[in-house]
């Protein structure tokens, strides 16, 4: 942790432009922003979607504007995994072949291009998320940053529970939490995430509904069998 800050100041003497990848509602994403604001004119943050117009993810995004002024769009695009699940029809969504594969460089290299004077990225990756972000991340400038493709992960040497702690020492809106506090995004293939949506915004299970049919069955045959076992 000791080379977060630090590593944000070097980047901010290259550029006082950033984009963030920022995933609304997740801790990582929180935090990063409220780290890297200070040291920037101007920010945009990336949202990737899988369900687009979520009423939840709209209350995110107000408090963003209002807290950090300096965040000049909040960009919403499709989530890297929704061709695949397109091209398979998952969950009953509308099937289509044609439809063509991006990934997460190709969106950012898009931004980028799009918007004059923002070069550099910044992620919420950590260590402690996966052998493959450690073993990626230690070959970067300590741990963090890639000066060859403009990207910076100031959170590569935190865990969980320092995020958690910086979140409420900050006094930042809490994140989304369902998995036994653990925050995973839109997962509409995971029942615990849809039994959040439920119980905290049901409105949005319509509209999940409306995209991906068969995902009213998953959660119709997950409560049905909770019955059950209950009598």
């Amino acid at each position: 942790m000791k080379n977060t800050i630090p590593s944000i100041k070097k980047v901010s003497l290259l550029t006082d432009k950033a984009i963030l990848f920022h995933s609304l509602t997740g801790k990582d994403s929180m935090v990063l922003l409220d780290l890297i604001y200070p040291y920037f004119k101007e920010i945009i943050c990336v949202f990737m979607f899988v369900v687009p117009n979520l009423d939840y993810n709209e209350k995110y995004k107000l408090y963003i504007k209002s807290k950090y002024p300096k965040v000049t769009k909040i960009i919403d695009t499709p989530h890297y995994s929704l061709p695949s699940w397109i091209k398979h029809g998952a969950y009953g969504c509308k099937k289509d072949l044609t439809v063509h594969k991006f990934s997460v460089q190709q969106i950012n290299e898009y931004i980028r291009a799009s918007n004059e004077g923002f070069e550099w990225t910044f992620y919420g990756f950590k260590q402690s998320d996966s052998m493959n972000r450690r073993l990626m991340l230690r070959t970067y400038e300590d741990n963090i940053i890639n000066y060859k493709t403009k990207k910076c992960y100031p959170l590569s040497e935190w865990r969980n529970k320092d995020v958690l702690a910086y979140n409420q020492l900050k006094g930042l809106i809490k994140p989304m939490s369902y998995n036994a506090g653990q925050t995973s995004g839109d997962d509409v293939s995971n029942i615990d995430y849809l039994l959040w949506v439920k119980e905290n915004s049901p409105d949005d299970l319509d509209k999940i509904f409306a995209l991906f049919p068969m995902v009213k069955t998953k959660l119709f045959e997950y409560e049905y069998q909770k019955t059950i076992e209950t009598v």
